[in-house]
């Protein structure tokens, strides 16, 4: 039976091995049902400093599986999980975009060595 992800710990367990001595940035995606099942999962590479957020291929993958949701999450190897000013962008971008097409973006996750932020406990989402 998939997990059942429903509290940002939760998706935090399950993202943490993504992103376990990652030395360079990238994004994760979690698609899940309407009743927060995960249906899927999809990465995506960046740089040693930057990720850059692939609107299309995180929609498209998100209509292929028929997901009701999502929760992105990506590495900030250079030590803080404090959004930036770029995060804040890009996710209010694929905030807009999903909730156009009946996805819900659930949270954005930001993970730097042990430490993480949750876009949705900061109220950014």
């Amino acid at each position: 039976m998939e997990p059942v992800i429903t509290t940002a710990e939760e998706a935090v367990a399950a993202l943490r091995p993504h992103f376990e001595n990652a030395a360079r940035e990238q994004i994760v995606v979690l698609y899940l049902a309407a009743d927060r099942r995960l249906l899927g999962v999809s990465s995506h590479p960046g740089s040693t400093d930057f990720a850059d957020l692939p609107l299309r291929a995180i929609i498209a993958e998100a209509l292929r599986l028929e997901a009701a949701g999502m929760i992105v999450a990506h590495a900030h190897p250079s030590g803080t999980a404090k959004p930036s000013e770029e995060d804040k962008a890009a996710t209010a971008v694929l905030a807009r975009t999903a909730r156009a097409l009946d996805i819900r973006l659930h949270d954005h996750l930001i993970f730097a060595g042990e430490a993480w932020a949750s876009f949705r406990g900061l109220g950014l989402l």
